[in-house]
């Protein structure tokens, strides 16, 4: 049975991602989460916005501790990735951005001294709150060229997003592949999920306390997750398939 994990664990795993985790949100539905990771020992990627400015999250109740949580995550052995930095949509990429996802974006077709202004700013925020960051992902993973150049001269080489079974580098960032917009586990493969938490109520806390549950030994952390890296030819062959396939889907979406 170890052999059977020990393999299992090379080949299959899942990082389990949040997005828009910020001052003002579903703290009652994230407290209980927390309690469900830590019942079984999952340490996640919390997508942390710097400076929230987004309408919908401002509505919830602000949490005065919001900082001091994050520091207690990171000692806890969560990995805080920056999400974005303000969260507010200023342009549509109708499908034009990198992944082509389409839909509004924070950073597609902006500048690249905006870009870099917005990166450095939300990187200020967590040095000043003593969070150390290594990773970005975007809102509505919309990015383009300015957006891998504008990270990288801010110190960035890690982006959870892109296609593929197993992390991949190019353009000088390591991605790790997030697919889905729901929780899927696939039979093969190194992946990461994206789950927004603040219209959750019942239902779907005991749905992912469920999954979590039966799915706990294929369920990675962040340092498991970057540092796996297959054979480069196999995997670019593989990201190649699904990025066309995904660009087929969401051309008729």
């Amino acid at each position: 049975m170890s052999q059977i994990i020990k393999v299992n664990s090379k080949n299959i795993g899942m990082l389990i991602r949040f997005d828009d985790i910020a001052e003002n949100m579903n703290w009652e539905i994230m407290n209980k989460i927390e309690i469900i990771l830590d019942k079984f020992s999952i340490k996640p990627v919390i997508g942390v916005i710097p400076n929230n400015q987004d309408k919908t999250l401002l509505s919830f109740p602000k949490n005065e501790k919001f900082w001091s949580n994050v520091r207690e995550w990171e000692k806890k052995g969560w990995e805080i990735a920056m999400h974005g930095y303000n969260h507010l949509y200023e342009k549509e990429s109708f499908k034009k951005d990198y992944f082509k996802y389409g839909g509004s974006s924070e950073f597609w077709g902006q500048p690249l001294d905006i870009q870099k202004k917005k990166i450095k700013k939300g990187l200020e925020k967590f040095h000043n709150e003593k969070i150390s960051i290594r990773v970005f992902f975007a809102p509505n993973h919309s990015y383009d060229e300015n957006t891998f150049k504008a990270l990288k001269e801010c110190g960035i080489k890690e982006v959870i997003d892109g296609y593929g079974l197993f992390p991949y580098t190019e353009k000088g960032i390591k991605f790790i592949p997030q697919l889905f917009y729901k929780i899927i586990l696939l039979p093969y493969g190194v992946q990461s999920t994206q789950i927004h938490i603040n219209d959750w109520g019942s239902v779907e806390l005991n749905n992912f306390e469920k999954f979590i549950s039966k799915n706990k030994d294929r369920i990675i952390d962040y340092n498991e997750a970057i540092n796996t890296e297959k054979n480069k030819i196999f995997n670019s062959f593989i990201r190649f398939f699904i990025k066309n396939l995904l660009f087929l889907t969401r051309k008729f979406i």
